[in-house]
């Protein structure tokens, strides 16, 4: 066994929670508003898929002692119709801009918890990190978050869950912050070793909306070609749909060569549990 101040520095050179063990892993697990909900059926969730998921979780970390998981899910059916009615992302000024702020949240939350009531159902010991009430942005970008609370859940092996939210804006007022926006800044504090994107898609389609073919890989050097061709949500998204996934992870991978996306479908049973564990199909994002 590792000396204990042999362990803690090698935590803290790796930016990983005191009492981790050196082959802990932390992985980034994002589940889509496409897949959780229907996206084209406002406020419907899929519950027996989220169902599905908990329990894959569960199963990857019983195989996986050292996984460690931060979880995030979309908005999907909930957040982004009411985001794209008042238009909240582009920023809140009038009262009824507040108005649709208040509803934003209020959807995005309905949905948070029945993920977390899920979570609970599975015995995982899901905790939430709401946007909403810890996060302050500038231009859509976050400048204060203090993670303090979140890198504890970590070190006592709980699963901290994030979500997109709305957040107050010092420029816009308030905005909406997709979960990808929460990871690229979480990505630069936690150095997670993967980023997990699930979705109803099998990967990013070459092709969108004929989907007929996959990109198997994709590169930072590839970033002009995939702006070109890589479409764009085909349901209601106000936070950028694929394209704005793609160009983030492969921005964020360009100053953090070590890290790998995955974007990959989480429809079939196993999915998850396997993409966890490390066995996935799908399109994967590296330097």
């Amino acid at each position: 066994m590792l000396d204990p101040l042999i362990l803690a520095d090698y935590n803290k050179v790796m930016n990983k929670p005191e009492g981790s063990s050196p082959e802990a892993q932390l992985v980034f697990l994002k589940l889509g508003g496409s897949l959780i909900t229907d996206k084209h059926t406002p406020r419907t969730s899929r519950v027996e898929i989220i169902q599905r998921i908990c329990g894959e979780i569960k199963t990857a970390l019983a195989e996986d002692p050292g996984l460690r998981i931060l979880l995030g899910h979309g908005s999907g059916s909930f957040g982004h119709v009411s985001g794209s009615k008042y238009q909240t992302r582009d920023g809140v000024k009038s009262p009824s801009d507040w108005l649709g702020f208040a509803k934003v949240w209020q959807d995005a939350s309905t949905l948070n918890r029945l993920i977390m009531e899920a979570l609970n159902n599975s015995d995982l010991p899901g905790i939430c990190f709401p946007p909403s009430a810890s996060i302050l942005s500038q231009g859509r970008k976050i400048q204060t978050w203090n993670l303090k609370p979140l890198r504890t859940a970590l070190e006592h092996r709980l699963i901290p869950v994030v979500y997109g939210d709305v957040v107050f804006d010092t420029d816009l007022g308030g905005t909406i912050l997709s979960t990808e926006d929460l990871f690229v800044y979480l990505a630069e504090e936690l150095n997670p070793e993967r980023i997990l994107l699930a979705g109803l898609d099998p990967g990013v389609w070459k092709d969108y909306p004929e989907k007929t073919s996959l990109f198997p890989e994709i590169t930072p050097a590839d970033l002009a070609q995939a702006d070109k061709v890589v479409g764009r949500s085909a349901a209601t998204d106000v936070t950028g749909g694929m394209a704005e996934k793609v160009n983030q992870m492969l921005e964020l991978i360009s100053s953090n060569p070590a890290l790998e996306a995955v974007i990959f479908s989480g429809v079939e049973p196993g999915s998850i549990q396997q993409a966890l564990l490390g066995k996935v199909s799908g399109t994967r994002i590296h330097s």
